[in-house]
């Protein structure tokens, strides 16, 4: 009829369309992307609470390795677990009454040590390299006798020979400047400020003498952290960026007839 208009509008996207922040489907992804993100987070962060702890160094005995004041990351061990080349924290009233000490086990029970033969450390009668030393320092300020490590025991050097109070400084002690495996508290893996990473493991020569420790979990530890940081923030970031993505689309407008 004449006079008479007609308005015609575009049809409604369904429920599974894209509208200003996106579509079903893809807010359903981003939720469980960030549920699963602080899943992640939270268990590498509670993972790595509950089996390393942090010390700080407070003395140069372990240069180059480890300068004093850096901050470590040490893995709870039993004793029993120590092996020839791991650098550990333990407690030894013997040593010091109230501190912890970091230093690296080169002897274990049933071992003997001695140095040096050619400027070497010599285990159960094999001459240790040791690149973790300073650069051309000498194994042993002073040579020491040949030390029978008694059995649940361990010999401790620090890796910067000359400033290091270890076993060497012990050897009157009724047991020959070793110190019980129940002493160890933990096995640093990481030096973590400044962030050295984890520690060489560089061949040694103790790896001749037997089985030798294995990294922990810190790796995985890390990555459990970082992969559920990234998944929190890019689930998270869906929203914002479909509706601007939505924004900048042209709207379907509507058509009249007169």
């Amino acid at each position: 009829m004449a006079g008479e208009s007609t308005t015609r509008t575009a049809p409604r996207s369904g429920g599974t369309g894209t509208g200003p922040v996106g579509s079903r489907t893809g807010q359903r992804l981003s939720g469980l992307a960030v549920a699963l993100g602080i899943v992640l987070f939270l268990g590498g962060f509670a993972w790595g609470a509950v089996i390393y702890r942090p010390y700080t160094v407070p003395t140069s005995s372990m240069t180059p390795t480890i300068d004093a004041g850096d901050r470590i990351l040490a893995e709870r061990v039993d004793g029993d677990e120590v092996r020839r080349g791991d650098v550990v924290v333990f407690k030894d009233t013997a040593w010091v009454s109230n501190a912890l000490v970091v230093k690296r086990v080169v002897a274990i029970g049933g071992d003997t040590v001695s140095c040096c033969t050619k400027g070497k450390l010599t285990v159960n009668g094999k001459q240790i390299d040791e690149p973790y030393l300073p650069p051309g320092s000498l194994a042993e300020v002073t040579d020491f006798p040949t030390v029978t490590v008694p059995k649940g025991r361990l010999f401790l050097l620090g890796d910067e020979r000359q400033g290091s109070l270890d076993s060497t400084a012990h050897l009157t002690d009724a047991a020959s400047g070793t110190v019980s495996r129940n002493a160890v508290r933990a096995r640093v893996d990481a030096v973590v400020w400044p962030m050295n990473g984890m520690l060489k493991t560089k061949p040694t020569g103790f790896e001749t003498l037997g089985p030798l420790s294995a990294p922990g979990p810190l790796r995985t530890v890390v990555v459990l952290i970082v992969l559920g940081g990234v998944l929190v923030l890019g689930g998270g970031a869906y929203g914002p960026i479909a509706q601007r993505m939505g924004r900048s689309r042209p709207r379907a407008g509507s058509a009249g007839a007169h």
